[in-house]
């Protein structure tokens, strides 16, 4: 009974809230949050379940059950850290190596001899050959940019620099340098 000018405070009934009780209105978005943290669906409910654990051996020492979630996600990023931590290496023995094998390079000095018997033979051709020849291999121009150059006809050039290179098959020096490095 209350006197006037007092008022009564009343103290709603609050059920105290039982950790199945939490699992089952708060596991959906719980589930979401495990499976932002990996990659597999089925890591993320194991990954979710090991969390819960820890909560449920927990229950009694947390005193605000207003900041649960936190302590769960929580949970959950500390066990996903740990299992990355602890993550295996797996390495299985093999007779072979997986590496594919190196692939030989040409010899750098055999290169450099076949690169100087062809200067040689190029030096050896008549003198507008020789520029043609310089321009559209050595300079990689077009056979226009050649031409223009040189100021003569595409024409021109492409028949001088088919006799060049014929003269350069027939070279019988060049081709014994050339066969003579690589042996």
């Amino acid at each position: 009974m209350t006197t006037p000018g007092t008022s009564a405070t009343v103290t709603p009934l609050v059920t105290p809230l039982t950790f199945s009780s939490y699992v089952q209105a708060r596991g959906p978005v719980l589930l979401r949050t495990a499976r932002s943290l990996t990659a597999n669906p089925s890591d993320a409910e194991d990954l979710l379940q090991t969390a819960l654990t820890k909560t449920y051996l927990a229950w009694e020492r947390i005193e605000d059950h207003r900041a649960l979630d936190g302590y769960v996600r929580r949970a959950l990023l500390n066990t996903r850290t740990s299992q990355w931590r602890k993550r295996k290496v797996d390495e299985f023995v093999c007779d072979e190596l997986p590496e594919p094998e190196p692939v030989p390079a040409p010899d750098p000095a055999e290169q450099q001899a076949i690169r100087d018997a062809m200067w040689r033979a190029v030096l050896k051709l008549p003198a507008r050959q020789r520029a043609m020849v310089v321009l559209r291999y050595y300079e990689d121009l077009s056979e226009a940019q050649t031409a223009e150059v040189l100021g003569v006809s595409v024409g021109t050039v492409k028949s001088a620099v088919s006799r060049a290179l014929a003269k350069l098959r027939e070279d019988a020096q060049l081709a014994a340098d050339v066969v003579g490095t690589a042996a």
